[in-house]
């Protein structure tokens, strides 16, 4: 009696596992077709929406057409292109940088030597002024003819307001300028604002530092011959074992400076590009000067002199080439009167000397002379065509 009983709770087990099972087939095809249904409208809707979106950017570039075909060039006159002229553009003298932006602009020097563009090398002439460069109409026959081989700068005390004319050359050439004292510190500070500025300038290969009172012993192609063709820098450096050298000396200036490395020289010097890059970058010694040379130091006659012996000694020639009369004994170099300007005179400036040049020794020591005040203008420009020869 069991087994038909047994037979008939596996049988109704059976057929509810099998209904269970499509019900299991049912709910999955369900699911699948919400699924597939659910898709379908989305990708419709994204379809429609890509089809809208598509005529109506096609609708838009076409109404822009004529509006957009004259901004693309506008776009690029504005863009413009940044060639090598742009970059070598030079700034206004009288630019807005301060000496901290402009010795680090002017600290830059391309390790490449041979220059990319035609480049016809300059000298640059940097007059460290009180006031206007009194010899202007003497300096203004001396450059005559010459455009594009020489630069100027000007640097005159702040408190000068040009109110004697200047003449042609000289117009426009001021730097940015403060106020220097004699036998000071600034007046190194300004002595390298010049060559800063002169060194924005790639064209400019030589630098020769002069006062309002210098004038030149030679024509300009005599000048530019001489600098340009040098093989070597033209600052005065000597070791003076006196109270007027040595005895200058601070102390506190050891270890960096010895007192066996002090020297003694003229201010008035002429240098390479390379030497000129090196001073206005120059954060080793300068700052040494400007916290112990004052007072009777005197840094004008020491720091360069001191500075070029101690680094850059092999390529110098240890002597100046402007004349200064140091017979009379004083602070100050002498000045010489307007009876004293004579074609002798200043014939023998030009060639009373013996001195070496590139090897060779030579009688022209000398391309520049001081001190000459306002009233021996008259008789130089009487004279100095003809003993100079310019203009030739």
């Amino acid at each position: 009696m069991k087994a038909p009983k047994e037979n008939s709770i596996i049988a109704v087990s059976k057929l509810f596992n099998n209904a269970q099972l499509q019900l299991q087939k049912i709910l999955f095809y369900f699911l699948l077709f919400a699924f597939g249904l659910t898709f379908g409208v989305i990708l419709s809707f994204y379809l429609k929406n890509f089809s809208f979106n598509l005529q109506f950017a096609k609708f838009s570039f076409s109404a822009n057409s004529t509006s957009s075909q004259f901004l693309v060039p506008n776009l690029k006159a504005e863009v413009g292109h940044i060639g090598l002229t742009e970059y070598l553009k030079l700034p206004k003298v009288m630019h807005d940088m301060d000496d901290e932006e402009l010795l680090w602009r002017a600290s830059m020097a391309p390790q490449i030597r041979k220059y990319p563009f035609n480049r016809v090398p300059k000298v640059a002439f940097l007059f460290l002024a009180k006031g206007p460069v009194i010899m202007a109409p003497l300096w203004e026959k001396f450059f005559k003819g010459h455009e594009g081989l020489y630069s100027i700068y000007v640097h005159s005390s702040p408190s000068y307001n040009e109110s004697v004319a200047e003449s042609p050359v000289f117009r426009g050439r001021r730097i940015p300028s403060q106020e220097v004292g004699w036998g000071q510190v600034n007046m190194i500070e300004a002595e390298r604002r010049l060559l800063a500025n002169a060194l924005l300038d790639f064209s400019n290969q030589r630098f020769v530092l002069l006062s309002e009172a210098c004038i030149p012993l030679f024509n300009f192609s005599m000048v530019y011959s001489y600098l340009i063709n040098s093989s070597q820098n033209f600052v005065m450096a000597y070791d003076e074992i006196s109270p007027v050298g040595r005895g200058r000396y601070n102390p506190h200036m050891y270890p960096k400076i010895t007192v066996r490395q002090w020297r003694k020289g003229s201010q008035w010097f002429e240098m390479d590009r390379d030497l000129a890059i090196e001073v206005v970058s120059d954060r080793e010694y300068f700052p040494v000067f400007q916290k112990h040379c004052h007072g009777g130091c005197y840094a004008d006659e020491h720091y360069l002199p001191t500075f070029v012996s101690i680094r850059f000694w092999e390529n110098n020639s240890n002597r100046s080439l402007t004349w200064v009369d140091w017979s009379r004994r004083g602070p100050h170099p002498a000045e010489y009167q307007r009876t004293q300007v004579t074609p002798a005179f200043l014939k023998a400036l030009r060639s009373g000397s013996l001195c070496e040049y590139n090897g060779s020794i030579t009688n022209i020591c000398f391309l520049f002379a001081r001190k000459f005040p306002h009233a021996t203008l008259e008789r130089l420009l009487k004279f100095a065509p003809k003993v100079m020869h310019f203009n030739s």
